[in-house]
C-alpha cells in the first residue's frame, strides 16, 4: 500500500520489501539505493550519525524532525566519508544556522554520492520498523519523479541483508597508522598528544574518531590497524593494551578472523577494551554468541544500569545484533543492562582487566557519564606496567 504523498509533485520514494511506499521530497545526491531501514532517536549529531562506519548498509529515519538547521563541518565526520547509504526526514532541511558550518547539509551530501528524502511521515515509519523489525528498502531520488515501484520493491525483497554479512572488511582502515589527536577542548579545539604515552594498538572494524581522541586524552599512543590484523601483528607492538572498536554487519561473520586474534591476545593477560562491535567480538572470542535485534538500538537516550554500582547512566547506541548474555561462560560477568528491554549492555572477565560495553562512552550523551571506562582502560594497563 502506498503512503500519502506530499501536495507537490513527490521526487523520492522509499520502497519497502513489504510493498509499503513512501513518497517525499528527494535532496542529495540522485540515484537509488538498497539498505537496511533504522531509526535514529537523537536529537543532534546527524553528521555523525552519517558517517559513523557502524551503519554502513542502513538507511536512517531521524525522528527528530530538525536535521540539517546547523549545517556541517569537516570537524564533525567520524571518519572521511558518509558510510551511511541515505537519510529520511520529516522536513526538509533548512539553511543552517550555526557558526561553525562550512556547507549545508544538502549540499554535503550530494557532494559524497548520499541520498537524503524529507516530507515522510517518520512516526509512522518508526511505528512500522518497531513492530515489523528492520525492513529492506529501496530509495530513490529523481527530480523528474519518474519511479518504477514494481522494480524498486522487487530490489528491497531481492537484497540479502545484514545477517552472515562481514562489513568490518567494506570500512577498516586500508594499513596501520598512528593518532594523536586528544577531545576538542573550547578554546583550542583539537589538540595533539606530544608526551609519551600507553601504548595502545586499536583494531579498527569501523573506528569512530572520537573514541581515537578519547583514548590519546586518557594517556594512549594509539595505533590502529586494520580489522584482519593478526594476533602476532598486535603483540609484534608490544602494547600496554588492547582496544576493539566499534564497526558494522554481523559479529558472527566478523568473529571468523577476528576471533583468533583476540584469544590470542586473551592468553597474552593484557588489558583489553572493546566498544560496540569490539564488544560482541569479545562476547565471541569468549565463548557467548551474538543475535540479531528485532529493530536494534540508535540513539543517544538510552538508559543503561551498571549492574556493580547500580548507578544508570545516559548512553548513545548504534546497534542492530546483540550478545545474548545466556550464553556468557563461566568467569564472565554482565556488567550492564539496557533498562529498554533488558539487554546486554557490558560485560569483564572476572579477575582480569578486560571488559567491554555495547554503548559509545566517546559520544557524550549523559554527557560525561560513561568516560570513565577510558580511565579503567588506562589504569589498568598502569598497573600492568607497574607488575
Amino acid at each position: 500500500m502506498a503512503a500519502a504523498s506530499p501536495t507537490d509533485k513527490p521526487t523520492a520514494c522509499l520502497a519497502l520489501a513489504d510493498g509499503t511506499i513512501f513518497y517525499g521530497r528527494g535532496f542529495g545526491a540522485r540515484g537509488e539505493t538498497v539498505a537496511e531501514l533504522v531509526f535514529n532517536t537523537a536529537m543532534t549529531g546527524y553528521q555523525e550519525i552519517m558517517t559513523d562506519p557502524s551503519y554502513a548498509g542502513q538507511i536512517v529515519t531521524f525522528t527528530f524532525p530538525h536535521v540539517g538547521n546547523v549545517g556541517v563541518t569537516p570537524e564533525d565526520d567520524e571518519t572521511a566519508e558518509p558510510v551511511a547509504a541515505g537519510m529520511v526526514v520529516k522536513w526538509d532541511p533548512t539553511e543552517p544556522s550555526n557558526w561553525r558550518a562550512t556547507s549545508e547539509l544538502t549540499q554535503w551530501l550530494e557532494a559524497k554520492g548520499r541520498i537524503g528524502v524529507g516530507g515522510i511521515d517518520t512516526r509512522r515509519l518508526t511505528r512500522a520498523i518497531r513492530q515489523q523489525g528492520a525492513p529492506h528498502v529501496a530509495l530513490a531520488h529523481d527530480p523528474e519523479g519518474r519511479f518504477d515501484i514494481g522494480a524498486l520493491v522487487a530490489k528491497a525483497r531481492g537484497w540479502r541483508g545484514l545477517v552472515g554479512l562481514d562489513l568490518a572488511k567494506d570500512v577498516t582502515c586500508a594499513q596501520s597508522y598512528r593518532w594523536d589527536e586528544m577531545r576538542w577542548a573550547w578554546p583550542e579545539g583539537y589538540r595533539s598528544r606530544s608526551e609519551p604515552g600507553l601504548k595502545v594498538v586499536a583494531i579498527d572494524y569501523g573506528a569512530k574518531r572520537n573514541i581515537l581522541r578519547c583514548l590519546a586524552s586518557a594517556g594512549c599512543d594509539v595505533t590502529v590497524l586494520p580489522a584482519t590484523a593478526t594476533a602476532e601483528d598486535v603483540l609484534a607492538l608490544n602494547p600496554d593494551g588492547v582496544f576493539l572498536s566499534n564497526g558494522p554487519g554481523d559479529p558472527a561473520a566478523t568473529g571468523a578472523y577476528a576471533v583468533p586474534m583476540i584469544q590470542g591476545v586473551l592468553a597474552r593477560d593484557m588489558p583489553l577494551f572493546g566498544i560496540c562491535l569490539g564488544h560482541q567480538m569479545l562476547a565471541l572470542a569468549l565463548g557467548a554468541k551474538t543475535v540479531k535485534m528485532n529493530h536494534g538500538h540508535h540513539g543517544a537516550n538510552h538508559p543503561v544500569k551498571d549492574l556493580e554500582t547500580g548507578k544508570v547512566e545516559i548512553t548513545s547506541m548504534n546497534h542492530g545484533f546483540t550478545v545474548d548474555s545466556q550464553t556468557l561462560p563461566a568467569g564472565v560477568k554482565e556488567t550492564h543492562v539496557s533498562l529498554f528491554d533488558g539487554s546486554n549492555c557490558g560485560i569483564r572477565v572476572e579477575d582480569r582487566p578486560v571488559f567491554s560495553v555495547q554503548y559509545h562512552p566517546e559520544a557524550s550523551p549523559g554527557p560525561q557519564d560513561s568516560y570513565y571506562l577510558f580511565d579503567r582502560f588506562a589504569a589498568a594497563m598502569r598497573a600492568r606496567r607497574a607488575a
